[in-house]
């Protein structure tokens, strides 16, 4: 049963993490303030990141996922949690966050 849960809540972060990407890997914006809607995107995805490492943080206390499932999904976000933060600082415009990146 415990497998099920893990593979049900990596489909699901799956799901999550390509729903909150699209608007990232959306291409050829015509809108005259697209550096706006580019901040406003990344910063939806970093606060969704956020919320998807601490969602992962409950399930592994609550002893939904193993010690290696956690360390292995808590990496890749990580990861890509670094990668928005990185696009964010990119975007014209954009204010470095004052906030420290969630615990780990």
């Amino acid at each position: 049963m415990d497998i099920a849960i893990a593979v049900l809540t990596l489909a699901l972060l799956a799901l999550v993490i390509r729903f909150v990407g699209a608007p990232l890997r959306a291409r050829g914006r015509s809108e005259p303030d697209a550096g706006a809607c580019d901040r406003e995107a990344l910063e939806a995805a970093r606060e969704a990141k956020y919320r998807e490492i601490r969602d992962l943080e409950l399930d592994y206390r609550t002893g939904k996922l193993s010690a290696e499932d956690y360390e292995a999904i808590d990496a890749q976000l990580r990861v890509e949690a670094i990668q928005i933060l990185d696009r964010l600082e990119r975007v014209p415009g954009a204010e470095r966050s004052d906030r420290p990146p969630p615990p780990r």
